[in-house]
């Protein structure tokens, strides 16, 4: 039926498509109580339990953000330089012609900036038993990378994690605003998972599952 759709579309005879308006956006007031309490919207969502996934960028010479670098043969490689990393709940695969993925990012994230300095990222899924790596990159102002086994992503040179169950090599495609977050997409250039029949690390209701 889609590829009907496009054929039809693409036809002589098939009138132009127009694009609806887009509605109209405005921020609540300070004055205006929110719709729905902050709160009551984490435990509602919470419900939807999610994959997790550590976002990570190959470090830049030009970084004033970034620590010192630990002895690993990727940091090894790109002297004077780290690489970033986060973790990330909200990524998800967007197309598949181009091959695109996403991720949310809040808007005051100090990664964040790293990693579009860099143009680049992979994302690495995370399996059941890397519950304590999540939680080391899910904490601020620390070397993020200390202790852990890395090697570097094909096309990009990200930190591609070891142990996962798989990764996503990208390069940055368009930044979109979403309220307080950023929606990052990203063009696949390269991907792999691993051959172990490994189940997923899952966040639901504020814990691992």
């Amino acid at each position: 039926m889609a590829a009907a759709a496009v054929r039809y579309l693409r036809s002589a005879d098939a009138s132009p498509v127009t694009a609806l308006p887009r509605p109209a956006l405005r921020c609540v007031g300070e004055d205006e109580r929110a719709p729905v309490g902050q709160a009551e919207f984490r435990r509602v969502l919470g419900n939807f339990a999610t994959g997790v996934a550590v976002v990570t960028a190959p470090g830049t010479t030009d970084d004033p953000q970034a620590p010192v670098p630990t002895a690993t043969p990727a940091a090894a490689a790109a002297p004077g330089s780290a690489p970033a990393g986060f973790a990330c709940q909200s990524f998800s695969a967007l197309s598949l012609d181009p091959p695109l993925v996403a991720f949310m990012v809040g808007r005051t994230s100090t990664t964040w900036p790293r990693i579009a300095r860099a143009g680049v990222f992979c994302v690495n899924v995370l399996s059941a038993g890397q519950g304590e790596l999540c939680r080391a990159f899910a904490v601020s102002g620390a070397d993020k990378f200390a202790g852990v086994t890395y090697d570097a992503a094909p096309v990009s040179g990200s930190p591609r994690l070891a142990g996962t169950l798989a990764w996503i090599d990208c390069t940055i495609h368009a930044v979109h605003t979403g309220g307080d977050h950023l929606i990052v997409v990203g063009r696949v250039d390269a991907l792999g998972a691993s051959d172990e029949d490994e189940a997923p690390l899952l966040f639901h209701k504020g814990r691992f599952l």
